[in-house]
């Protein structure tokens, strides 16, 4: 781990987007007053609002690292090319389980209110006034980033319930209000305690440990993504869903589950104790360590195409201990060997193809010299030239006893045939 690795995360505001920087990197374009207007009375619908209120600002969060920044949308750009606009993807489209890389988070601002006096009102804000909402929503973003769920060797992301809290209290902290003045409110910012009905998948698990399944301590990262993408048609999906539906339980309706990966890697971390989860197939084809056992277990005068269930679990345990005295622990070894003696055995279904279509096209081809070779021995002995069969049969390659009888049939044919007229 690089010092880079373990320096702290902290919300921070990008540079280009504070007051020291002049605010360089943010190049608001808000549409002139005479763009923003609402008519209720148009007659068609794209009449009724002014181009201009296509126009929106938002606030975007690094989960990761802690950035935040702002900017704004083209106004004069149609509104279904929204997405293409943004660094990143709002929240509601992002699910509760793991985020895309790069995982940039999109807060869209309201700048519109509504009251039975002045209408429709829409109100822009300078990049002062986003610096300072930046500044407010810092609190919420260190809890984001201080309490999401980093996976595997390449820190991904994935939603925990504490985290998906923190990204409620900004979008809290970032919609704000305008009084019958047109002064604007900002909500203060807050810290909401996450709720009972978002449970960790890490804590189900805790206390119902009679539903873990053991093959998680030995599991390839692939496996345990796979066992956790579990999406029923109805019902709970992830890992409590999966678990429950294989041992014929039900879950209490109302709860939304967060670190379904996480909670396997973490159940598969402890599993492992001190030593570290490696993947089998990595070990063993690419270092000299894994390399040499795998040379050194090889069956004897067969290859894993010949092997029974009962050797490829005498050579997981053979890996596996030789991994422990290394201080690992091989993920995805079963797997891995399996793939290996279905791969070997295909290559062995390729050859019997092979040959079987190898045959049947000698086959094919011994008919047909077959038959051309009865025709001539059939010609050579109409011809009765007085030589033996013998003599015939040594030509045609055939037994002598062979040519006799056929002698004797067409001799039969000639007999029965009757004369002409």
């Amino acid at each position: 781990m690089t010092a880079a690795d373990s320096a702290p995360r902290t919300a921070h505001i990008l540079t280009g987007y504070r007051p020291e920087d002049a605010y360089i990197a943010a190049e608001l374009d808000p549409p002139p007053a005479e763009y923003v207007w609402h008519d209720e009375h148009a007659e068609q619908q794209e009449q009724r609002y002014g181009p201009g209120t296509r126009y929106r600002q938002w606030l975007a969060v690094d989960p990761n690292d802690g950035a935040v920044w702002f900017g704004d949308t083209n106004w004069r750009t149609p509104t279904d090319n929204l997405s293409g606009q943004l660094p990143g993807l709002p929240r509601r489209t992002l699910g509760d389980g793991t985020l895309p890389a790069p995982a940039t988070m999109v807060q869209l601002l309201s700048h519109l209110t509504h009251d039975q006096q002045q209408g429709c009102t829409w109100r822009f804000f300078t990049a002062e006034e986003l610096h300072t909402l930046a500044q407010r929503v810092l609190p919420a973003v260190q809890r984001l980033v201080d309490s999401i769920h980093r996976i595997g060797p390449n820190d991904e992301l994935e939603w925990s319930a504490e985290a998906a809290t923190a990204w409620d209290d900004i979008e809290h902290t970032t919609t704000p209000t305008l009084d019958p003045g047109g002064t604007l409110h900002w909500p203060s910012p807050r810290t909401t305690p996450t709720p009972a009905w978002r449970v960790e998948v890490g804590a189900f698990l805790a206390v119902n440990p009679e539903l873990c399944d053991p093959s998680w301590a030995v599991a390839a990262d692939t496996e345990l993504d796979a066992y956790a993408d579990y999406h029923p048609a109805t019902g709970y999906g992830g890992v409590p869903g999966r678990i429950c539906n294989t041992a014929d339980r039900h879950i209490e309706d109302g709860f939304t589950f967060y670190g379904h990966r996480a909670a396997l890697y973490a159940y598969r971390a402890q599993a492992s104790g001190d030593r570290t989860p490696t993947d089998a197939r990595t070990w063993l084809e690419t270092t000299d360590a894994g390399k040499g056992t795998w040379e050194a277990a090889k069956p004897p005068g067969a290859t894993l195409a010949d092997v029974a269930d009962f050797v490829l679990t005498d050579l997981a345990d053979r890996f596996q201990n030789t991994a422990r005295e290394h201080g690992l622990v091989l993920t995805g070894l079963t797997t891995y060997l399996r793939d290996l003696r279905a791969e070997e055995r295909a290559g062995v279904d390729q050859q019997l193809r092979f040959e079987g279509e190898e045959v049947e096209r000698l086959e094919n081809l011994l008919k047909d010299f077959r038959a051309g070779r009865n025709r001539t021995v059939t010609r050579i002995l109409a011809w009765s030239d007085g030589r033996s069969d013998a003599e015939i049969a040594r030509l045609a390659r055939m037994p002598d006893e062979h040519v006799s009888q056929w002698r004797a049939r067409l001799s039969d044919d000639q007999t029965t045939t009757p004369p002409g007229p």
